[in-house]
């Protein structure tokens, strides 16, 4: 690990908040890191990021952004490239990796290029699903069908803590369900649902960290089971075999290597109840609150969430 005298003297905003509807979760994010990097003694800033961005971090003097956002504008590349473009180095990956991971067709597409295992999945469009006219039924519109049984799983596409995402078990169901989903966006995916175990694997750099499972009291690992305490039963050695466990982390690893990512990562998959892992995407910015899954994963690592903030801001100074 590198000594902390190289990067005391470069001051470190820690960038939260944002515009994206995962606002309030960064900034739990952004606050934990801020704290972590104070107890550290490193000389640190906390940002909430507006529209003033740019005029804020040359006011502060801020050499290295640690990036506590999450989800559209946060890690869609958009911020990696005005950073880019200021000369500030940043944790997390690049403008490209970052765009690639936060929109679920094009990440798909990379694995399916890779011969990683993906579910089926179609994308729909707001033009494609556009309201029939002439009914006032709030519900109507005009979609495709899947080509694959049910349940399906409707996203958004550039979303992430499962904002937006909705389990369709009767086709009936699909239309509004659909509707929610394009209310985020442009377009959404709907992909075959993966019944079994739910894992993410941990990477950093490009080493595994290890992995945890996820046992939602909910439906499914929503933003409310994400977030509330006590919602979710945390594995962390997940209830599958060795063996396949080691291919799930090296499948979660090559989804990271294939985007091209840096910096620490949380690769989502789904074990299927025959064992196949199926993925799921690839979490640049991962959350850093006290029930996120990367610090736990971290943990189990040997690693205290101290270690992982200095770790990733190593990494960020390394890859610059």
């Amino acid at each position: 690990m590198m000594a902390k005298g190289l990067i005391t003297t470069k001051k470190i905003g820690v960038l939260m908040g944002g515009f994206s509807s995962e606002k309030d979760v960064s900034v739990r994010s952004g606050l934990a890191v801020y704290q972590a990097l104070q107890e550290l003694g490193y000389s640190s800033v906390p940002i909430d990021v507006g529209k003033d961005i740019v005029h804020v971090l040359k006011k502060e003097k801020i050499r290295v952004a640690f990036l506590a956002l999450h989800g559209s504008t946060g890690e869609n590349g958009s911020i990696q490239g005005m950073l880019e473009i200021l000369g500030i180095p940043y944790t997390g990956s690049g403008v490209l990796a970052s765009a690639l991971a936060m929109d679920k067709e094009a990440s798909k597409k990379i694995f399916s290029y890779h011969e990683l295992p993906i579910s089926q999945f179609i994308v729909v469009n707001r033009d494609t699903a556009k309201r029939k006219r002439g009914t006032s039924a709030s519900h109507s519109v005009d979609i495709p069908v899947p080509p694959f049984e049910l349940p399906w799983v409707v996203k958004p596409c550039t979303e992430g803590s499962s904002i937006g995402v909705s389990i369709v078990k009767e086709q009936a169901e699909l239309a509004p369900k659909l509707e929610k989903a394009l209310s985020y966006g442009r377009k959404a995916i709907i992909e075959k649902f993966i019944e079994g175990n739910e894992v993410h694997v941990g990477i950093l750099g490009k080493k595994i960290l290890g992995g945890i499972e996820v046992k939602p009291s909910l439906e499914f690992y929503n933003y409310e089971a994400k977030y509330t305490a006590g919602l979710t039963e945390y594995i962390i050695t997940p209830r599958i075999e060795e063996s396949l466990f080691e291919k799930a982390k090296n499948i979660a690893l090559q989804a990271h290597i294939a985007l091209g990512c840096s910096g620490a990562t949380r690769v989502d998959l789904r074990i299927d109840i025959h064992g196949n892992p199926y993925l799921l995407e690839v979490n640049t910015l991962p959350g850093l609150t006290i029930t996120s899954l990367l610090p736990k994963i971290a943990q189990s690592a040997g690693l205290t969430f101290k270690d992982l903030i200095e770790e990733i801001v190593r990494l960020a100074l390394k890859e610059s």
